[in-house]
């Protein structure tokens, strides 16, 4: 197996990031879409006992007031939603409740929600698994495959904190080539104490946390190599979350001369993000998470570090991703819809915040998401490559939060 590459053993370079950031301050939004605003929101009994009625539900933890996440595997083993403190606390997870309950499937995507989905890329160009050889690279023609979309994945084993899933697939890109594949998803919840390992200091009692990871492998079970002539895969896992006008996105990236190290951030997959929605300063970008104007931001990999985040000032709840990034990979997957002439110059971190596609129309959600990609994947016969997704949900009064961040940046200044 490839080595994944190191993933970051504590959050604290995270939470110095937010902490620069602002992330407890008020980020300067646009004025809000009419008409646009959450749901009553669910409890995580409440979502599980919805999901359990349609498909059939793993969970992860025990305890009335324990962290734990909900696990579907007829939605390709998704993290659906988690909680910080257990069956009638608040759900973290953006959830398609009127898409589940239809009982259908739909054309293009089926956008089940979801905390952490298993995702391929790249998504557009010459590579593309979303549109066939010859077709337009626009949303009539594009299609999301079913090994990611509505293939049930095989529960291979489970515990109270831990399950397993497996499928195998063939699937064909743009340039008609070919691929075998196996995919191997492990979700693992962490304990409070691992929490505090993870972010290298420990939990305050007024601070409620859930922590879990996803360990996504895939294997080239066909008899030829992929190359970079015939088109690459990656792994790309996505997080979609409950918006709200107070949501910022906080994604710390490599400071240096653009000459050298490209432009600081992608801010053109859906045209141009107005001024006071995304902010580049300090090392930090600010990108707004309030679920009412479609856009969507990447970094590359001389950008991106292996840490992105939100700050949630209506729930008071920071949101931590850590993922593998691996030494000197530069290759990663381009999913701009076009014919491209740098097909491994994509973006390792993404953010993408859903709102109204034209003026009048209702958004898909409206949710905000945060993903992660592996580098583009050159998988000999047999050989397999793994990106690990984690997700920290850190709760509790704005008071705790914000003292917590602070201790631990008075910490290592």
């Amino acid at each position: 197996m490839m080595k994944p590459g190191t993933l970051p053993s504590t959050a604290f370079a995270a939470l110095l990031a937010l902490g620069q950031a602002g992330c407890c301050s008020r980020f300067p939004l646009a004025k809000p879409v009419t008409g646009i605003h959450p749901k009553k929101e669910m409890t995580f009994s409440e979502d599980v006992t919805f999901l359990k009625k349609h498909v059939d539900v793993i969970t992860l933890g025990q305890g009335k007031v324990s962290p734990q996440v909900a696990v579907v595997p007829a939605y390709q083993g998704r993290v659906m939603t988690s909680t910080v403190g257990g069956a009638g606390s608040p759900s973290h997870g953006w959830i398609n409740y009127d898409l589940i309950a239809s009982g259908k499937t739909g054309l293009h995507i089926n956008a089940f929600g979801g905390e952490d989905r298993f995702w391929l890329g790249p998504e557009g160009g010459q590579f593309s698994i979303f549109f066939k050889k010859g077709d337009p690279f626009d949303l009539e023609h594009w299609q999301t495959p079913a090994v990611i979309d509505t293939a049930p994945y095989q529960v291979l084993s489970r515990t109270d904190s831990e399950v397993t899933f497996r499928h195998e697939a063939k699937i064909k890109n743009y340039s008609d080539t070919e691929f075998s594949i196996r995919i191997d998803r492990t979700v693992r919840l962490y304990n409070r104490v691992k929490i505090s390992d993870l972010l290298g200091a420990d939990l305050p009692e007024g601070i409620h946390a859930v922590a879990y990871e996803t360990e996504n492998i895939l294997t080239n079970t066909g008899d030829t190599a992929w190359t970079k002539q015939g088109g690459l895969l990656s792994i790309w896992i996505l997080g979609m979350y409950k918006h709200s006008e107070q949501t910022t996105v906080l994604v710390p990236y490599v400071e240096g001369d653009e000459a050298k190290l490209g432009p600081i951030v992608n801010a053109d997959y859906f045209g141009t993000v107005p001024a006071d929605r995304l902010k580049v300063a300090d090392g930090v970008i600010r990108f707004s998470g309030d679920g009412q104007y479609r856009s969507k931001i990447g970094l590359t990999s001389q950008r991106a570090k292996p840490v992105l985040g939100s700050y949630d000032a209506t729930r008071q709840l920071l949101t931590i991703v850590q993922y593998t990034k691996p030494e000197g990979a530069t290759d990663y997957v381009n999913s701009m819809w076009e014919l491209q002439a740098e097909p491994f110059k994509g973006d390792v971190v993404n953010s993408y915040n859903d709102g109204p596609p034209s003026p009048g129309v209702k958004p898909l959600g409206p949710f905000y998401e945060l993903e992660s990609s592996s580098p583009a994947l050159a998988l000999k016969p047999g050989e397999s490559a793994a990106h690990i997704h984690r997700t920290i949900h850190l709760q509790g009064g704005e008071a705790a939060v914000r003292a917590f961040g602070q201790a631990l940046l008075g910490a290592i200044e």
